[in-house]
Parts: C-alpha cells; structure tokens; sequence
C-alpha cells in the first residue's frame, strides 16, 4: 500500500469509524466476479464452435480462450503465441483465430482479387486450379480459401459466435466499470463535506 493510499485510507476510517477497510469490495450481484468465470463462458462459445465446425487447430480449448482474449486485446498473432508460451506459434495462432471467425483486415490482404478466388470456389474449382489461375502456391490458395470460407460460415450464423465473445468481455468491462464507480461513490459520499488539507 502506497503512501497515497494509505491518506485516503486514514480520512475514511475518521470519517466512517469503520475499524477496517477492505481494498475490493463485494461484486456487484450479476456481474461476472472473476477471470476465472469469464474464462468459462469464453470456453463455452469456443467449445460448441469445436463442435459445430471443422477446426484445424492443434491448441486446446484452454489455449483458444487466451487466443480470443489476445484478439480482443489488439494482440498481434506473436504476441499471442508468446503468451502461450510458444513465440514459434504465430502460425498456429492465425489459423485458430480464423476458425475462430476472428478475422483480421490483413487476413484478407491477399496478393489477388479476394473476389476472383470467391468466383472460382463458387464454380467448383480445385485448390490447383485456382493456383493456376492466379498464378499463386497451392499453399497460398488454402490460405485465403480458409478465410473465404470462415467468411462464408460467420455470414451463415449473422456472426452469432463472435457476438458471444463480445458480450462476454464486454459483460466483464461494465462489471469492472461499475465495481470502480461503487467504490469511488463511496468514498466520495465518506469524505463529502469535510475539509482537508493533503498534499500528496
């Protein structure tokens, strides 16, 4: 505890007579009260995805949630892979973010018309064919048609499960803006009126 906060912690004692002060108070009834909760629920969304959709991810469900955390966070794919312990997952990081409909703009910054290889899929061709015809590696086409197709399958679903995801951690923001706001009134409302003096 730092010299600031014990002051603060000295004038609501006086103010109050409360012989103790707790530094986190109770969490506000419905709100999400710990990480460990919100890790659940993000668990949850990512597990019926497992369930409904073809992942091509090595990583656990455990290691998808700090992956949906890390997006969300503005991490780049390193900085996930990092978190995960491993900095050589960058790869693995951007192909389970994308089963995860988690899709950058640079995703889809292809060396060809996204929509010309939307075109050919449409008509059925080959993942050599498209190679083919536009001039790219095999490799490269797989790539991009994986985004094509995640694309396609958020499309199918009005982007249900990144909704979830959101509301999630957006559900875990406002509960961490009001636990803040609760304390702040209450010391406001302890120290309202009286006259002090602290240079801090």
């Amino acid at each position: 505890m730092d010299e600031k906060t014990e002051e603060l912690r000295d004038i609501f004692m006086d103010v109050t007579d409360e012989s103790t002060v707790t530094e986190q108070q109770e969490e506000t009834h419905g709100s999400l009260s710990s990480e460990a909760e919100v890790d659940e629920h993000l668990e949850d969304v990512v597990a019926r995805m497992r369930d409904r959709y073809d992942f091509g991810t090595t990583l656990s469900d455990d290691e998808l949630v700090t992956v949906v955390r890390g997006f969300y966070a503005g991490d780049s794919d390193a900085e996930i892979a990092r978190d995960l312990g491993d900095a050589s997952l960058g790869k693995t990081v951007s192909r389970a973010r994308i089963d995860l409909h988690l899709i950058r703009d640079s995703d889809t910054d292809a060396p060809f018309d996204m929509d010309e290889l939307r075109d050919l899929l449409d008509d059925g061709a080959t993942t050599v064919e498209c190679a083919e015809q536009l001039d790219v590696s095999e490799s490269t086409v797989r790539r991009y048609r994986r985004v094509v197709e995640t694309q396609q399958e958020r499309r199918t679903v009005n982007d249900r499960f990144r909704d979830e995801f959101e509301n999630v951690l957006r559900d875990r923001e406002l509960s961490d803006r009001m636990t803040e706001r609760v304390q702040e009134d209450g010391l406001d409302d302890a120290t309202e009126g009286m006259e002090t003096n602290v240079s801090f």
